[in-house]
């Protein structure tokens, strides 16, 4: 319990601050920022329905969930993860304009065109979470209705059903297949492109530069699509539920947690913004004081 309400605790401070000063400091509004801000919500969201529900159930000492409650918290597990692996394609992809095409990146990278994104990814990531719960929830589920697992992670619910589930198992790989190797692929492509680019400036300063953004944009793609790799598509002899269960831990838990304070001290902008931030906190607390 400590444990988990410990990571929880710090993945809503990490990321509400995150979300702060992007919204708040004028020199963080540009498209990365913006695109971090909704990887931040994402993970908020993802946290909240893999860990609440499992604190409130260390708390009462009850293992139930609702049939319903157990579809809700499937479906946004599913769509959080699955819009944020469109999401950090689309970081990657806002890296590459702005490395290499800097002069056209502010046309390019618009406010219109940063808003269709990120509208398109929380609706494909919505999508395709929504057709993977209809089509598991369908099934015929029998035997003691017991789930090998923490939360209702889809995976471990299919397990409960007592039909073919073929077809439904097509549809995941299908999903997944759209979800991780593609946008990793997209990725990779985006920085190849985008160590061409630095290797070729001249100038010490301009590589160190670009070089922080992009590490910890990497670090973070490394820690997500590991555990998500892992999970969904790994080979059925490695089929363990107790090891799926430490993965999931890591991919609600720390993956989320962590993902802040990758950023916050691979980033000097964010560094800046976040002193300032809680130095604005601080100021305005000493002056509610003296007041009392």
């Amino acid at each position: 319990f400590v444990l988990c309400l410990l990571m929880y605790v710090i993945t809503l401070l990490g990321n509400s601050i995150l979300i702060s000063v992007s919204v708040l400091d004028s020199h963080l509004h540009t498209p990365m920022y913006f695109f971090l801000s909704n990887l931040s919500c994402l993970d908020i969201w993802y946290t909240s329905s893999a860990l609440t529900p499992m604190l409130a159930n260390f708390i009462s000492g009850r293992n139930t969930i609702s049939f319903s409650g157990c579809a809700a918290q499937m479906y946004f597990s599913l769509a959080m993860g699955s819009t944020e692996c469109v999401f950090l394609s689309v970081m990657a992809y806002d890296r590459y304009v702005a490395i290499c095409n800097p002069l056209r990146y502010p046309i390019i990278m618009n406010k219109k065109i940063c808003v269709r994104i990120a509208a398109g990814s929380w609706v494909t990531g919505s999508f395709t979470a929504l057709v993977e719960t209809v089509s598991v929830l369908q099934l015929s589920l029998c035997g003691s209705g017991v789930i090998n697992h923490f939360t209702c992670e889809i995976l471990a619910v299919l397990k409960l059903a007592c039909v073919d589930t073929s077809k439904v198992q097509l549809i995941m790989l299908v999903i997944t297949v759209l979800l991780l190797p593609m946008p990793m692929l997209l990725i990779c492509i985006s920085y190849a492109f985008i160590l061409s680019s630095v290797l070729r400036i001249s100038s010490l300063d301009g590589r160190s530069k670009a070089f922080p953004t992009c590490a910890a944009h990497l670090s973070v793609v490394v820690l997500f699509y590991g555990t998500a790799l892992s999970m969904y598509l790994k080979p059925s002899t490695m089929d363990s539920q107790e090891i799926d269960k430490f993965i999931a831990l890591a991919y609600a838990g720390l993956t989320p947690m962590l993902n802040p304070i990758i950023y916050s001290l691979r980033n000097r902008e964010v560094k800046v913004a976040v002193k300032k931030f809680l130095s604005n906190i601080n100021v305005s607390y000493i002056s509610l004081s003296d007041l009392k």
